[in-house]
């Protein structure tokens, strides 16, 4: 691989020579990068719901999503609780400092986040020196989650007749949870070192492709693309998985052609294939064997695939 910045061990795997995957802890991997060497930082990292952390286990998150979508009586994604949000902003506070640390001056840094979490990621990039420029949206299909409190009516001790008069009065009412139909994107940038013009010409980083389009009209902060299905669905079994389109559209604004991607939450590899795609190099970190195992055939497939 080109990017002699990189110090990491024998868990690296060349996928091609610009584009690389480790298994391993993302923060100590981070932490052997070389200060101010990457272009651009494209991730979704965990969001701290449910069981999704840092050290989430595959096998019970998939448990608990085959329970109907139901985790302790309350929706997937739904189950409230304060520590969640200072449990993610404490993660992505060490996250972004060396993401901060490695970017080029004026790099840019997006990270996929949960709707009501969002704000807790957006203030520890923010805090560790990053400018919040933005907050994108990718727009796609979701479930219906809100969920009817009947139930639960039904089960308590009392009398037929008042039951009926508490479900009446609900009137139909459910749990606080519209349909889901949006994923908010952070994006944050390193601050520049002087004018847009110097930092270009210093860095080749921290300005945007607007001739990148989706639909041919000029880019906008909600991208509508459909989640994978199908083929690219299969590919792969993790359950936040983003499409490949989605990924390519983000690299091509934000990026310029040979440009060092680093995803330090790899996930299914989409990040990977899309600068696999575009000619960018990429640098990815995965720390669940099982998705590695996984998302380094499918990267290697698509490289088989276009030769």
């Amino acid at each position: 691989m080109k990017m002699a910045q990189l110090n990491i061990d024998n868990d690296f795997v060349n996928i091609t020579k610009d584009v690389g995957i480790c298994n391993g802890d993302s923060l100590k991997i981070l932490k052997s990068i070389k200060s101010n060497s990457i272009d651009a930082c494209i991730t979704d990292p965990p969001y701290f719901i449910d069981g999704m952390g840092n050290n989430w286990d595959v096998k019970e998150l998939n448990k608990k999503v085959k329970k109907s979508g139901i985790i302790g009586s309350l929706p997937v994604g739904m189950k409230f609780d304060p520590q969640q949000g200072k449990d993610l902003q404490k993660f992505m506070t060490d996250i972004s400092k060396e993401i901060y640390r490695i970017l080029k001056p004026g790099g840019f840094f997006l990270s996929f986040s949960q709707g009501r979490l969002y704000h807790r990621m957006a203030v520890a990039m923010e805090d560790c020196g990053f400018e919040i420029r933005d907050m994108l949206v990718w727009e796609r299909e979701g479930q219906a989650k809100a969920f009817s409190q009947e139930h639960f009516v039904r089960k308590m001790q009392i009398s037929n007749e008042e039951k009926q008069k508490i479900i009446s009065s609900l009137n139909g009412r459910k749990t606080p949870q519209l349909k889901g139909t949006s994923e908010p994107i952070v994006l944050a940038q390193k601050p520049k070192d002087g004018t847009f013009i110097n930092n270009w010409m210093e860095y080749g980083v921290g300005l945007i492709d607007t001739s990148v389009s989706l639909d041919g009209k000029f880019p906008s902060t909600v991208m509508k693309v459909e989640k994978p299905k199908g083929k690219e669905r299969s590919e792969s079994s993790h359950l936040t998985m983003k499409p490949i389109a989605l990924m390519e559209y983000l690299v091509k604004i934000f990026t310029s052609e040979n440009a060092i991607v680093c995803d330090p939450f790899l996930g299914s590899g989409s990040t990977g294939i899309a600068c696999m795609n575009t000619g960018r190099q990429f640098l990815g970190v995965e720390l669940d064997d099982k998705y590695f195992s996984e998302t380094k055939d499918r990267m290697l497939s698509y490289v088989k695939a276009g030769d």
